[in-house]
């Protein structure tokens, strides 16, 4: 029997999609636009300002970085907080409220505090990170630890992962082949939304990119950043640039999820 949503619920969703929606369109229109400043409705269209933009060098070299810099935090992320997740849900449970507090720590953490500790940390270690992006990258894995971990840990949790593991290795698997072919199979969902948020949060990122490496390695947003100053008009241009590049990612990854998850279940239902 189908249900009706109450009636409250419809127009509380009509008005956060619209309060969302609102300035994504309005910052469209502004970038397409060729004067708005005498009436309710911009005057004319040109698609001037993103050709402007795009033909500038510093446009791919800055977008080239911003990708590979989120890249390599997500597989950072992966590497790290995954199994991790994994060993405390069946091997380590006392230990879960102490990831728990970590994973809210970034959080409380403003990024010019963190720029400023991570600076003075890594200054008095012999490790070549300063003013490098490997202090950059260590610096997003560190802030986008709840991105990640809370996904992968509900998933975890809305699993059975005890009798899938005890499953796997009664019929002969190690560690290492439960985990890989058991274990992550059945929580991609959750290692999935975790990379989309971490790679959201680290492509559009300014402050610890501006105050850790800043011009020696100039990303994506303190190239927007730059245009600020100088039309805002370019500068809505590259912001829609920079929704449409992260929504077909976002995309593209959910798209090739779920056909591997199809695969999946064609195989184990031939």
């Amino acid at each position: 029997m189908n249900r009706k949503l109450p009636f409250w619920r419809i127009p509380v969703i009509a008005s956060f999609a619209l309060f969302m929606m609102v300035p994504v369109a309005a910052t469209g229109l502004f970038s397409i636009s060729t004067r708005w400043d005498r009436t309710l409705w911009p005057e004319s269209f040109t698609f001037m300002w993103w050709l402007k933009v795009m033909s500038h060098s510093a446009f791919f070299d800055t977008l080239l970085n911003s990708l590979w810099i989120a890249f390599l935090t997500v597989a950072l992320s992966l590497i790290l907080v995954v199994p991790t997740a994994f060993l405390t849900h069946t091997r380590l449970p006392q230990a879960k409220p102490f990831l728990e507090f970590l994973s809210i720590v970034p959080f409380c953490l403003p990024g010019v505090v963190l720029a400023i500790s991570l600076i003075r940390l890594y200054s008095k270690v012999p490790l070549p990170l300063i003013n490098t992006p490997n202090i950059l990258i260590a610096a997003y894995v560190t802030i986008t630890l709840p991105f990640m971990y809370r996904p992968v840990m509900n998933t975890l949790e809305s699993l059975d992962i005890l009798s899938l593991t005890e499953a796997s290795e009664t019929l002969g698997a190690n560690s290492f082949q439960t985990f890989a072919f058991v274990v992550i199979p059945n929580i991609i969902r959750g290692v999935t939304s975790g990379s989309l948020l971490v790679f959201s949060a680290v492509f559009a990122e300014f402050v610890l990119a501006n105050l850790l490496v800043g011009t020696r390695l100039k990303t994506f947003p303190i190239y927007l950043v730059e245009f600020t100053r100088l039309d805002a008009r370019q500068a809505s241009a590259l912001s829609m640039l920079s929704f449409a590049i992260v929504w077909i990612i976002t995309l593209s990854v959910l798209w090739i999820a779920a056909r591997g998850r199809n695969a999946s279940r064609e195989r184990s239902h031939p």
